[in-house]
């Protein structure tokens, strides 16, 4: 990571004019910028180079954004991703948040929405739970949450490394074990903005987290309609 005043992006942009004008609004904000204007020298750069966020165009030639987001999530598995898209579609939406994407927005978009939505993903990705220095482990029926390293581990063996939303998600769901965690709530505290596409987003990121705790049958994260997910564990 570079030095904490001058972040540094990795804006992958075919579109001259408006990876030009991205590049050098980033710029007059303090991030160290690099722009690539296609998907395969963006893998390059990324490569070459440290980064602590990444903005991806979803429609790029030769690599698309997709296809990017994927070979990075396969090195990077916490790095923040912004979507950057022309189209507006569910599917499109879903897609990007599958291959790993922190958040996703449709152009045309005001440069003062990206910033914010900038801050807002860099705070989520760096931050520890309000009021807590240090978590340490916690332990969940057969398995052992580390939230600090983002480690769920099994106490007979076997261990899996949690994305940051995952282990934010999981985390909230410790804190209201066997009780309910508001959807909204939830969605607030991690994704920012209670709204659709981030609802399904969080779904995917549930369906994930049932299955790395699938070994244990006895640990179960239902939904209650309407209001939001209880993690049962047995005492």
């Amino acid at each position: 990571m570079s030095d904490s005043n001058q972040l540094s992006i990795l804006l992958c942009e075919d579109d001259p004019n408006l990876g030009r004008l991205l590049s050098d609004y980033l710029k007059a904000k303090g991030f160290e910028t690099i722009w690539a204007k296609d998907g395969v020298e963006g893998l390059k750069e990324f490569h070459r180079n440290a980064f602590d966020f990444i903005i991806l165009d979803v429609m790029m030639p030769r690599k698309d954004g997709y296809q990017v987001a994927e070979e990075i999530r396969r090195e990077n598995k916490h790095l923040p991703i912004l979507f950057l898209t022309a189209r507006s579609t569910q599917e499109d939406t879903l897609e990007g948040f599958k291959v790993g994407a922190d958040d996703y927005m449709t152009k045309p978009f005001s440069m003062e929405e990206l910033l914010v939505r900038i801050q807002a993903i860099l705070r989520r990705s760096a931050a520890l739970p309000d009021g807590e220095e240090n978590v340490g482990e916690i332990s969940i029926a057969s398995f052992q949450f580390d939230y600090n390293t983002q480690m769920l581990r099994r106490k007979d063996g076997g261990e899996q490394r949690l994305t940051t939303k995952e282990n934010e998600l999981l985390f909230l769901l410790c804190k209201h074990r066997n009780n309910l965690l508001e959807r909204t709530y939830a969605l607030k505290s991690i994704w920012g903005d209670p709204n659709y596409f981030n609802g399904r987003s969080m779904d995917v990121y549930i369906a994930k987290l049932r299955r790395h705790l699938k070994p244990d049958e006895g640990i179960q994260i239902l939904n209650v309609h309407g209001k939001g997910f209880k993690m049962i564990v047995p005492e």
